[in-house]
């Protein structure tokens, strides 16, 4: 499990090639067995392979989304307040379980925030992505998933790289030390 959360890094670039059925399945199984606070699964997915409406959701925000349009697969991360009230909590979990198991099969993938950012001036990405989708207003965004085969390497993170000094032990003035 290390060595996946080195290797995983956000992939925007990605190769002209579809995922297979299979793989989706499997992204699909592994959001759904995403824990949730009292087990209550306050979360829905959207799952999308269609290009027009993955040129469509690239247009989400002001910035940070564009790079959806070449991807071949985008899963939308959804919400319901209604059962949850830690449901962005649940769908965040969610999300990066979608990356790891994407990681795992050799899909590269991005998480792009919807909640909380702007497609423009007047509307909220959330509301570009609601009306795309026909998704129903009980249900929030929290994320698209941009995933597919890496046209991009990155190197894996290593351990020198960690933040030990963001870890204490105990207490907030004791330093942890490996």
């Amino acid at each position: 499990m290390l060595d996946l959360l080195k290797s995983r890094r956000s992939i925007r670039k990605f190769k002209n090639m579809e995922v297979e059925k299979e793989k989706i399945e499997a992204l699909v199984k592994g959001a759904l067995l995403s824990p949730s606070s009292k087990n209550t699964m306050p979360w829905e997915f959207i799952v999308v392979t269609d290009k027009n409406t993955l040129g469509e959701l690239a247009l989400s925000k002001k910035a940070g989304s564009a790079f959806l349009k070449e991807a071949p697969l985008g899963i939308v991360v959804l919400g319901d307040p209604n059962i949850s009230d830690v449901w962005v909590e649940d769908t965040s979990i969610a999300t990066i379980i979608i990356q790891l198991v994407a990681e795992s099969m050799g899909l590269g993938s991005c998480w792009i925030q919807i909640r909380e950012r702007k497609h423009n001036e007047d509307m909220k990405a959330e509301e570009h992505v609601r009306k795309t989708l026909n998704i129903p207003e009980n249900m929030r965004v929290e994320s698209i998933v941009a995933i597919g085969y890496p046209d991009e390497n990155k190197e894996p993170r290593s351990e020198e790289s960690l933040k030990y000094d963001k870890v204490f032990f105990n207490s907030y003035e004791n330093k942890y030390t490996p």
